[in-house]
Protein backbone atom coordinates (compact mmCIF):
# COMPACT_ATOMS: atom_id res chain seq x y z
CA UNK A 1 0.00 0.00 0.00
CA UNK A 2 1.20 3.81 -0.91
CA UNK A 3 2.31 5.87 2.49
CA UNK A 4 2.59 9.11 2.74
CA UNK A 5 5.84 11.01 3.73
CA UNK A 6 4.96 10.64 7.73
CA UNK A 7 4.78 6.78 7.09
CA UNK A 8 0.44 6.54 7.29
CA UNK A 9 -1.01 4.54 4.81
CA UNK A 10 -2.37 6.55 1.55
CA UNK A 11 -6.11 5.12 1.32
CA UNK A 12 -6.61 6.61 -1.99
CA UNK A 13 -5.49 4.55 -5.04
CA UNK A 14 -2.86 5.94 -6.97
CA UNK A 15 -4.20 4.22 -10.47
CA UNK A 16 -7.52 4.35 -11.03
CA UNK A 17 -7.07 2.83 -14.53
CA UNK A 18 -8.15 -0.96 -15.27
CA UNK A 19 -4.37 -1.38 -16.18
CA UNK A 20 -3.22 -4.03 -18.71
CA UNK A 21 -2.54 -6.41 -15.59
CA UNK A 22 -5.98 -6.59 -14.70
CA UNK A 23 -7.08 -7.12 -17.87
CA UNK A 24 -5.54 -10.23 -18.79
CA UNK A 25 -6.68 -11.43 -15.36
CA UNK A 26 -10.64 -10.66 -16.43
CA UNK A 27 -9.34 -12.20 -20.02
CA UNK A 28 -8.21 -15.13 -18.55
CA UNK A 29 -11.12 -16.11 -16.20
CA UNK A 30 -13.88 -14.99 -18.49
CA UNK A 31 -13.04 -17.70 -20.95
CA UNK A 32 -13.25 -20.08 -17.93
CA UNK A 33 -16.62 -18.94 -17.28
CA UNK A 34 -18.04 -18.33 -20.98
CA UNK A 35 -17.84 -22.43 -21.14
CA UNK A 36 -19.59 -23.04 -17.60
CA UNK A 37 -22.11 -20.05 -18.90
CA UNK A 38 -22.05 -21.71 -22.23
CA UNK A 39 -23.14 -25.37 -21.44
CA UNK A 40 -26.23 -24.36 -19.20
CA UNK A 41 -27.69 -22.82 -21.95
CA UNK A 42 -26.73 -24.97 -25.15
CA UNK A 43 -27.94 -27.73 -22.73
CA UNK A 44 -31.56 -26.75 -22.55
CA UNK A 45 -32.44 -27.01 -26.09
CA UNK A 46 -31.34 -30.99 -26.39
CA UNK A 47 -33.63 -32.55 -23.70
CA UNK A 48 -36.09 -33.64 -26.41
CA UNK A 49 -32.98 -35.57 -28.62
CA UNK A 50 -31.49 -36.85 -25.37
CA UNK A 51 -34.87 -38.31 -24.69
CA UNK A 52 -34.55 -39.85 -28.23
CA UNK A 53 -30.89 -41.00 -27.85
CA UNK A 54 -31.41 -42.81 -25.18
CA UNK A 55 -35.15 -44.21 -25.20
CA UNK A 56 -35.86 -42.60 -21.95
CA UNK A 57 -39.05 -40.80 -20.90
CA UNK A 58 -39.07 -36.83 -20.07
CA UNK A 59 -39.58 -37.57 -16.24
CA UNK A 60 -35.45 -39.25 -16.69
CA UNK A 61 -34.17 -36.45 -19.63
CA UNK A 62 -35.29 -34.06 -17.21
CA UNK A 63 -32.64 -34.74 -14.71
CA UNK A 64 -29.82 -34.31 -16.89
CA UNK A 65 -30.36 -30.23 -15.93
CA UNK A 66 -31.57 -30.57 -12.96
CA UNK A 67 -28.79 -33.04 -11.73
CA UNK A 68 -26.32 -30.16 -13.56
CA UNK A 69 -28.01 -27.35 -11.43
CA UNK A 70 -28.06 -29.47 -8.16
CA UNK A 71 -24.68 -30.26 -7.96
CA UNK A 72 -23.77 -26.36 -8.84
CA UNK A 73 -25.82 -25.33 -5.86
CA UNK A 74 -24.32 -28.23 -3.48
CA UNK A 75 -20.56 -26.59 -4.25
CA UNK A 76 -20.97 -22.91 -3.66
CA UNK A 77 -20.38 -22.86 0.18
CA UNK A 78 -17.17 -24.51 -0.45
CA UNK A 79 -16.01 -21.77 -2.46
CA UNK A 80 -14.71 -19.84 -0.20
CA UNK A 81 -12.82 -21.81 2.36
CA UNK A 82 -11.04 -23.73 -0.66
CA UNK A 83 -9.79 -20.16 -1.87
CA UNK A 84 -8.40 -19.37 2.04
CA UNK A 85 -6.90 -23.29 2.14
CA UNK A 86 -5.32 -23.86 -1.50
CA UNK A 87 -5.68 -20.18 -3.16
CA UNK A 88 -7.50 -18.94 -5.77
CA UNK A 89 -4.99 -19.65 -8.69
CA UNK A 90 -5.11 -23.53 -7.21
CA UNK A 91 -8.93 -23.73 -6.74
CA UNK A 92 -9.56 -22.35 -10.33
CA UNK A 93 -7.14 -25.02 -11.99
CA UNK A 94 -8.85 -27.46 -10.26
CA UNK A 95 -12.49 -26.69 -10.77
CA UNK A 96 -11.70 -25.78 -14.02
CA UNK A 97 -9.88 -29.15 -14.43
CA UNK A 98 -13.33 -30.85 -13.57
CA UNK A 99 -15.59 -28.98 -15.52
CA UNK A 100 -13.59 -30.50 -18.54
CA UNK A 101 -13.39 -33.74 -17.19
CA UNK A 102 -16.78 -33.65 -16.33
CA UNK A 103 -17.73 -32.38 -19.99
CA UNK A 104 -16.10 -35.49 -21.97
CA UNK A 105 -17.75 -37.68 -20.07
CA UNK A 106 -20.90 -36.61 -20.95
CA UNK A 107 -19.89 -36.34 -24.68
CA UNK A 108 -18.91 -40.00 -24.25
CA UNK A 109 -21.97 -40.94 -22.04
CA UNK A 110 -23.53 -44.24 -23.39
CA UNK A 111 -27.04 -44.08 -21.72
CA UNK A 112 -28.84 -41.86 -19.83
CA UNK A 113 -27.83 -43.01 -16.03
CA UNK A 114 -24.22 -42.01 -17.17
CA UNK A 115 -25.23 -39.10 -18.84
CA UNK A 116 -26.57 -38.05 -15.72
CA UNK A 117 -24.09 -39.15 -13.17
CA UNK A 118 -21.66 -37.16 -15.73
CA UNK A 119 -23.49 -34.30 -15.41
CA UNK A 120 -23.46 -34.11 -11.61
CA UNK A 121 -19.05 -34.46 -12.42
CA UNK A 122 -19.53 -31.33 -14.87
CA UNK A 123 -22.05 -29.52 -12.04
CA UNK A 124 -19.17 -29.78 -9.37
CA UNK A 125 -16.81 -28.04 -11.26
CA UNK A 126 -19.48 -25.57 -12.60
CA UNK A 127 -20.50 -24.48 -9.45
CA UNK A 128 -17.34 -22.70 -8.16
CA UNK A 129 -16.23 -21.14 -11.50
CA UNK A 130 -18.62 -17.80 -11.16
CA UNK A 131 -18.23 -17.39 -7.42
CA UNK A 132 -14.27 -18.03 -8.17
CA UNK A 133 -14.44 -15.15 -11.41
CA UNK A 134 -16.00 -12.90 -9.20
CA UNK A 135 -13.51 -13.46 -6.03
CA UNK A 136 -10.29 -13.27 -8.58
CA UNK A 137 -11.55 -9.78 -10.42
CA UNK A 138 -12.90 -8.43 -6.98
CA UNK A 139 -9.10 -9.04 -5.15
CA UNK A 140 -7.60 -8.11 -8.34
CA UNK A 141 -9.72 -5.22 -9.21
CA UNK A 142 -10.15 -3.36 -5.43
CA UNK A 143 -13.06 -1.80 -4.29
CA UNK A 144 -12.48 1.58 -6.72
CA UNK A 145 -13.00 -0.54 -9.83
CA UNK A 146 -14.87 -3.69 -8.88
CA UNK A 147 -17.73 -2.28 -11.05
CA UNK A 148 -15.87 -1.32 -13.99
CA UNK A 149 -14.63 -4.75 -14.11
CA UNK A 150 -17.38 -6.59 -13.42
CA UNK A 151 -19.78 -5.18 -15.97
CA UNK A 152 -16.67 -5.77 -18.75
CA UNK A 153 -17.20 -9.25 -17.97
CA UNK A 154 -20.80 -9.33 -17.68
CA UNK A 155 -21.25 -8.33 -21.78
CA UNK A 156 -20.78 -11.25 -22.88
CA UNK A 157 -22.30 -13.50 -19.87
CA UNK A 158 -25.73 -11.16 -20.97
CA UNK A 159 -25.14 -12.39 -24.87
CA UNK A 160 -24.63 -16.21 -23.78
CA UNK A 161 -28.23 -16.62 -22.86
CA UNK A 162 -29.07 -15.76 -26.65
CA UNK A 163 -26.48 -17.30 -28.56
CA UNK A 164 -26.47 -20.64 -25.99
CA UNK A 165 -30.04 -21.82 -27.70
CA UNK A 166 -29.11 -20.80 -31.39
CA UNK A 167 -25.57 -22.96 -30.92
CA UNK A 168 -26.94 -25.51 -29.56
CA UNK A 169 -29.39 -26.02 -32.29
CA UNK A 170 -26.53 -25.76 -35.01
CA UNK A 171 -24.98 -28.30 -33.26
CA UNK A 172 -28.07 -30.66 -33.00
CA UNK A 173 -28.85 -30.01 -36.70
CA UNK A 174 -25.38 -30.26 -37.75
CA UNK A 175 -23.56 -32.64 -35.96
CA UNK A 176 -24.38 -34.72 -32.66
CA UNK A 177 -25.93 -34.20 -29.25
CA UNK A 178 -22.46 -35.39 -27.98
CA UNK A 179 -20.94 -31.89 -29.17
CA UNK A 180 -22.96 -29.57 -26.90
CA UNK A 181 -20.74 -31.11 -24.11
CA UNK A 182 -17.33 -31.51 -26.03
CA UNK A 183 -17.62 -28.06 -27.48
CA UNK A 184 -16.42 -26.95 -23.92
CA UNK A 185 -12.92 -28.66 -24.71
CA UNK A 186 -11.87 -26.35 -27.12
CA UNK A 187 -12.73 -23.30 -24.91
CA UNK A 188 -11.00 -25.40 -21.04
CA UNK A 189 -8.48 -26.65 -22.27
CA UNK A 190 -6.73 -22.71 -23.46
CA UNK A 191 -8.58 -21.33 -20.78
CA UNK A 192 -6.40 -23.91 -18.35
CA UNK A 193 -3.02 -23.29 -20.18
CA UNK A 194 -3.64 -19.14 -19.87
CA UNK A 195 -4.41 -19.41 -16.29
CA UNK A 196 -1.48 -22.11 -15.39
CA UNK A 197 1.38 -19.70 -17.03
CA UNK A 198 -0.53 -16.26 -16.43
CA UNK A 199 -2.37 -16.59 -13.53
CA UNK A 200 -1.11 -14.83 -10.72
CA UNK A 201 -0.77 -17.68 -7.34
CA UNK A 202 -2.18 -15.91 -3.90
CA UNK A 203 -0.32 -17.05 -0.46
CA UNK A 204 -2.28 -18.90 1.46
CA UNK A 205 -1.35 -20.34 5.04
CA UNK A 206 -2.70 -24.09 4.94
CA UNK A 207 -2.57 -24.15 8.82
CA UNK A 208 -5.37 -21.02 9.57
CA UNK A 209 -8.12 -22.35 7.86
CA UNK A 210 -9.82 -25.24 9.49
CA UNK A 211 -12.71 -26.99 7.54
CA UNK A 212 -16.29 -25.72 8.92
CA UNK A 213 -17.56 -29.80 8.79
CA UNK A 214 -21.15 -28.92 10.73
CA UNK A 215 -21.36 -25.25 8.60
CA UNK A 216 -20.68 -27.75 5.52
CA UNK A 217 -23.15 -30.40 7.20
CA UNK A 218 -25.91 -28.17 7.42
CA UNK A 219 -25.17 -25.53 4.59
CA UNK A 220 -24.61 -27.32 1.35
CA UNK A 221 -28.00 -29.83 2.08
CA UNK A 222 -29.81 -26.46 2.96
CA UNK A 223 -29.39 -24.37 -0.46
CA UNK A 224 -29.43 -28.12 -2.49
CA UNK A 225 -33.26 -28.50 -0.54
CA UNK A 226 -34.13 -24.50 -1.12
CA UNK A 227 -32.89 -24.82 -4.59
CA UNK A 228 -34.74 -28.29 -5.49
CA UNK A 229 -38.10 -27.59 -3.60
CA UNK A 230 -38.48 -24.42 -5.68
CA UNK A 231 -37.67 -26.24 -8.85
CA UNK A 232 -40.31 -28.54 -8.22
CA UNK A 233 -42.66 -25.42 -7.61
CA UNK A 234 -41.77 -23.59 -10.92
CA UNK A 235 -42.52 -27.11 -12.61
CA UNK A 236 -45.82 -28.22 -10.57
CA UNK A 237 -46.81 -24.32 -10.63
CA UNK A 238 -47.79 -24.65 -7.00
CA UNK A 239 -46.08 -24.01 -3.94
CA UNK A 240 -48.51 -26.84 -1.79
CA UNK A 241 -47.29 -29.85 -2.96
CA UNK A 242 -45.60 -32.50 -0.80
CA UNK A 243 -42.61 -32.30 -3.27
CA UNK A 244 -42.68 -28.68 -2.90
CA UNK A 245 -43.20 -27.91 0.61
CA UNK A 246 -41.13 -30.35 1.96
CA UNK A 247 -37.77 -29.89 0.72
CA UNK A 248 -38.16 -26.25 0.77
CA UNK A 249 -38.97 -26.84 4.86
CA UNK A 250 -36.15 -28.89 5.62
CA UNK A 251 -33.92 -26.27 3.43
CA UNK A 252 -35.12 -23.46 5.78
CA UNK A 253 -35.17 -25.82 9.10
CA UNK A 254 -31.37 -26.31 8.03
CA UNK A 255 -30.69 -22.73 7.11
CA UNK A 256 -31.99 -21.94 10.84
CA UNK A 257 -29.90 -24.18 12.17
CA UNK A 258 -26.48 -23.35 10.21
CA UNK A 259 -27.27 -19.65 11.28
CA UNK A 260 -27.44 -20.42 14.85
CA UNK A 261 -23.97 -22.39 14.21
CA UNK A 262 -22.60 -19.94 12.21
CA UNK A 263 -23.05 -17.14 14.66
CA UNK A 264 -21.37 -18.92 17.36
CA UNK A 265 -18.52 -20.65 15.57
CA UNK A 266 -14.95 -19.27 15.20
CA UNK A 267 -14.32 -19.81 11.67
CA UNK A 268 -17.56 -20.86 10.04
CA UNK A 269 -17.64 -21.96 6.40
CA UNK A 270 -19.41 -18.70 5.68
CA UNK A 271 -19.61 -16.14 8.15
CA UNK A 272 -23.15 -14.29 8.65
CA UNK A 273 -21.53 -11.28 10.81
CA UNK A 274 -20.91 -9.73 6.75
CA UNK A 275 -24.68 -8.38 7.74
CA UNK A 276 -23.38 -5.72 10.01
CA UNK A 277 -22.42 -4.25 6.90
CA UNK A 278 -25.05 -1.78 6.43
CA UNK A 279 -24.06 -2.20 2.21
CA UNK A 280 -23.89 -5.86 2.36
CA UNK A 281 -27.25 -6.38 3.66
CA UNK A 282 -28.95 -4.21 1.11
CA UNK A 283 -26.91 -5.79 -1.94
CA UNK A 284 -28.39 -9.29 -0.15
CA UNK A 285 -31.99 -7.76 -0.10
CA UNK A 286 -31.68 -6.70 -3.66
CA UNK A 287 -30.07 -9.82 -5.00
CA UNK A 288 -33.35 -11.87 -3.91
CA UNK A 289 -35.65 -9.57 -5.44
CA UNK A 290 -33.79 -9.23 -8.91
CA UNK A 291 -34.30 -12.93 -8.62
CA UNK A 292 -38.54 -12.22 -9.19
CA UNK A 293 -37.87 -8.76 -10.64
CA UNK A 294 -35.01 -9.95 -13.68
CA UNK A 295 -34.68 -14.07 -13.33
CA UNK A 296 -39.06 -14.38 -13.98
CA UNK A 297 -39.07 -12.58 -17.22
CA UNK A 298 -36.62 -15.25 -18.45
CA UNK A 299 -38.73 -17.57 -18.01
CA UNK A 300 -42.33 -15.29 -19.03
CA UNK A 301 -40.80 -13.89 -21.94
CA UNK A 302 -40.19 -17.45 -24.03
CA UNK A 303 -43.24 -19.11 -23.16
CA UNK A 304 -45.28 -16.27 -24.26
CA UNK A 305 -43.51 -15.73 -27.44
CA UNK A 306 -43.59 -19.55 -28.29
CA UNK A 307 -47.21 -20.74 -26.81
CA UNK A 308 -49.08 -17.75 -26.97
CA UNK A 309 -47.46 -16.26 -30.40
CA UNK A 310 -46.75 -20.02 -32.09
CA UNK A 311 -42.94 -18.86 -32.64
CA UNK A 312 -40.09 -21.52 -32.63
CA UNK A 313 -37.55 -21.27 -30.87
CA UNK A 314 -34.40 -19.90 -32.64
CA UNK A 315 -37.34 -17.26 -33.75
CA UNK A 316 -37.68 -16.64 -29.98
CA UNK A 317 -34.06 -16.46 -29.60
CA UNK A 318 -33.96 -13.68 -32.35
CA UNK A 319 -36.75 -12.26 -31.06
CA UNK A 320 -35.14 -11.44 -27.35
CA UNK A 321 -32.35 -10.39 -28.40
CA UNK A 322 -32.67 -6.52 -27.93
CA UNK A 323 -32.86 -7.07 -24.09
CA UNK A 324 -29.52 -8.73 -24.53
CA UNK A 325 -28.18 -6.10 -26.78
CA UNK A 326 -29.44 -3.37 -24.57
CA UNK A 327 -27.85 -5.11 -20.86
CA UNK A 328 -24.43 -5.75 -23.46
CA UNK A 329 -24.50 -1.88 -24.43
CA UNK A 330 -25.24 -0.50 -21.02
CA UNK A 331 -22.95 -2.38 -18.84
CA UNK A 332 -19.58 -0.53 -19.68
CA UNK A 333 -21.16 2.80 -18.81
CA UNK A 334 -22.82 1.54 -15.41
CA UNK A 335 -19.66 0.07 -14.57
CA UNK A 336 -17.80 3.70 -14.91
CA UNK A 337 -21.17 5.23 -13.46
CA UNK A 338 -21.05 2.80 -9.99
CA UNK A 339 -17.58 3.33 -9.35
CA UNK A 340 -18.05 7.16 -10.13
CA UNK A 341 -21.31 7.66 -8.36
CA UNK A 342 -22.49 4.95 -5.96
CA UNK A 343 -24.64 2.04 -6.29
CA UNK A 344 -28.17 3.61 -4.89
CA UNK A 345 -28.76 6.16 -8.17
CA UNK A 346 -28.06 3.71 -10.43
CA UNK A 347 -30.33 0.69 -8.78
CA UNK A 348 -32.86 3.45 -8.48
CA UNK A 349 -32.86 4.41 -12.59
CA UNK A 350 -32.51 0.81 -13.52
CA UNK A 351 -35.34 0.03 -11.09
CA UNK A 352 -37.80 3.04 -13.32
CA UNK A 353 -36.03 1.69 -16.55
CA UNK A 354 -36.81 -1.33 -15.79
CA UNK A 355 -40.44 -1.00 -14.84
CA UNK A 356 -40.66 0.99 -17.90
CA UNK A 357 -39.94 -1.74 -20.12
CA UNK A 358 -42.28 -4.04 -18.56
CA UNK A 359 -45.11 -2.26 -18.76
CA UNK A 360 -46.21 -2.46 -22.33
CA UNK A 361 -46.46 -6.39 -21.70
CA UNK A 362 -49.19 -5.86 -19.58
CA UNK A 363 -51.26 -3.98 -22.38
CA UNK A 364 -51.14 -6.64 -24.64
CA UNK A 365 -53.14 -7.09 -27.13
CA UNK A 366 -54.14 -9.67 -29.70
CA UNK A 367 -51.97 -8.28 -32.30
CA UNK A 368 -49.46 -6.85 -30.24
CA UNK A 369 -47.11 -3.85 -32.23
CA UNK A 370 -43.63 -5.91 -32.12
CA UNK A 371 -41.77 -2.96 -32.81
CA UNK A 372 -43.03 -1.61 -29.13
CA UNK A 373 -42.24 -4.63 -27.35
CA UNK A 374 -38.51 -4.84 -28.71
CA UNK A 375 -38.03 -1.35 -27.54
CA UNK A 376 -39.85 -2.24 -24.23
CA UNK A 377 -37.23 -5.17 -24.51
CA UNK A 378 -34.59 -3.04 -25.41
CA UNK A 379 -35.23 -0.42 -22.31
CA UNK A 380 -35.69 -4.17 -19.97
CA UNK A 381 -32.20 -4.73 -20.81
CA UNK A 382 -30.53 -1.33 -19.55
CA UNK A 383 -32.53 -1.74 -16.63
CA UNK A 384 -31.35 -4.82 -16.10
CA UNK A 385 -27.49 -3.82 -16.04
CA UNK A 386 -28.22 -0.82 -13.98
CA UNK A 387 -29.51 -2.97 -11.09
CA UNK A 388 -27.30 -5.78 -11.52
CA UNK A 389 -23.98 -4.42 -11.29
CA UNK A 390 -24.09 -1.67 -8.68
CA UNK A 391 -26.05 -4.19 -6.02
CA UNK A 392 -23.16 -6.47 -6.48
CA UNK A 393 -20.34 -3.70 -6.14
CA UNK A 394 -22.07 -2.88 -3.08
CA UNK A 395 -21.45 -5.94 -1.66
CA UNK A 396 -17.73 -5.25 -1.82
CA UNK A 397 -18.21 -1.71 -0.58
CA UNK A 398 -17.54 -1.49 2.92
CA UNK A 399 -16.06 -5.22 2.93
CA UNK A 400 -12.31 -6.05 4.70
CA UNK A 401 -10.05 -7.83 1.82
CA UNK A 402 -9.73 -10.70 3.60
CA UNK A 403 -13.53 -10.87 3.90
CA UNK A 404 -13.80 -10.96 0.12
CA UNK A 405 -14.01 -14.98 -0.55
CA UNK A 406 -16.67 -15.74 2.34
CA UNK A 407 -18.46 -12.77 1.18
CA UNK A 408 -18.23 -13.73 -2.80
CA UNK A 409 -19.52 -17.68 -1.35
CA UNK A 410 -22.97 -15.66 0.11
CA UNK A 411 -23.28 -13.43 -2.60
CA UNK A 412 -23.63 -16.55 -5.09
CA UNK A 413 -25.51 -18.68 -2.33
CA UNK A 414 -28.25 -15.40 -2.14
CA UNK A 415 -27.96 -15.26 -6.31
CA UNK A 416 -28.83 -18.71 -6.74
CA UNK A 417 -32.01 -18.96 -3.83
CA UNK A 418 -33.14 -15.56 -5.58
CA UNK A 419 -33.32 -16.90 -8.93
CA UNK A 420 -34.74 -20.15 -8.29
CA UNK A 421 -37.22 -18.21 -6.36
CA UNK A 422 -38.24 -15.63 -9.25
CA UNK A 423 -39.01 -18.33 -11.64
CA UNK A 424 -40.95 -20.87 -8.92
CA UNK A 425 -43.25 -17.51 -8.09
CA UNK A 426 -43.59 -16.67 -12.05
CA UNK A 427 -44.17 -20.09 -12.81
CA UNK A 428 -47.04 -20.33 -10.33
CA UNK A 429 -48.73 -16.95 -11.06
CA UNK A 430 -48.93 -17.83 -14.89
CA UNK A 431 -50.47 -21.45 -14.47
CA UNK A 432 -53.31 -20.00 -11.98
CA UNK A 433 -53.84 -17.11 -14.49
CA UNK A 434 -53.86 -19.81 -17.62
CA UNK A 435 -56.35 -22.02 -15.09
CA UNK A 436 -58.58 -18.97 -15.16
CA UNK A 437 -58.47 -17.95 -18.78
CA UNK A 438 -56.97 -20.71 -21.01
CA UNK A 439 -55.35 -19.44 -24.70
CA UNK A 440 -54.57 -16.19 -25.79
CA UNK A 441 -52.21 -12.97 -24.27
CA UNK A 442 -54.23 -12.47 -21.11
CA UNK A 443 -52.68 -14.70 -18.46
CA UNK A 444 -49.38 -13.29 -19.90
CA UNK A 445 -50.33 -9.61 -19.69
CA UNK A 446 -51.68 -10.12 -16.16
CA UNK A 447 -48.49 -12.46 -15.07
CA UNK A 448 -46.45 -9.01 -16.19
CA UNK A 449 -48.20 -6.60 -13.74
CA UNK A 450 -46.66 -8.86 -11.09
CA UNK A 451 -43.26 -7.90 -12.79
CA UNK A 452 -43.79 -4.52 -12.82
CA UNK A 453 -44.63 -4.61 -9.02
CA UNK A 454 -41.32 -6.58 -8.42
CA UNK A 455 -39.41 -3.76 -10.21
CA UNK A 456 -40.77 -1.30 -8.47
CA UNK A 457 -39.89 -3.27 -4.83
CA UNK A 458 -36.35 -2.08 -6.13
CA UNK A 459 -36.84 1.42 -5.51
CA UNK A 460 -37.33 1.34 -1.79
CA UNK A 461 -34.44 -1.50 -1.32
CA UNK A 462 -32.25 1.41 -3.39
CA UNK A 463 -32.08 3.55 -0.29
CA UNK A 464 -30.79 1.46 1.69
CA UNK A 465 -27.42 1.31 -0.64
CA UNK A 466 -24.88 3.95 0.33
CA UNK A 467 -25.52 6.94 -1.51
CA UNK A 468 -21.50 7.86 -2.91
CA UNK A 469 -19.08 5.95 -3.60
CA UNK A 470 -16.29 5.64 -0.85
CA UNK A 471 -12.94 4.51 -1.42
CA UNK A 472 -11.70 1.86 1.59
CA UNK A 473 -7.95 1.10 2.44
Amino acid sequence: MPTKSDGSADTQPTNDRLDPALLRIAGIVLLGAVAALLDTTVVTVALDQLGEAFSAPVSTVQWVSTAYLLAMALVIPLTGWCVDRFGSRRTWLAVLALFLAGSVLCGVAWSAPSLIAFRVVQGLGAGMILPLTQLILARAAGAQRFGRVMALVAVPGNLIPIVGPVLGGLLLDGVSWRWIFLINVPVCVPALMLAWRALPADPVDSGRHPLDVLGIALLSPAVLALVYGLAQAGEQSSFLTADTAVPVAIGLGLLAAFSAHALRAKAPIIDLRLFRFRSFRASAVLMVLTGAALYGPMLLLPLYYQQARGFDAFTTGLVLAPQGIGTAVALPIVGRLADRLGPRPLVAAGALITTAGTLPYTLLPNDPNDIILSASLLLRGIGMAAVGIPAMAAAYQQLPHTAIPQATTMVNVIQRIGASLGIAVIAVILQQQVNHDPGGVHPYASTFWWMVGFALLLLPCASLLPARKRIQP
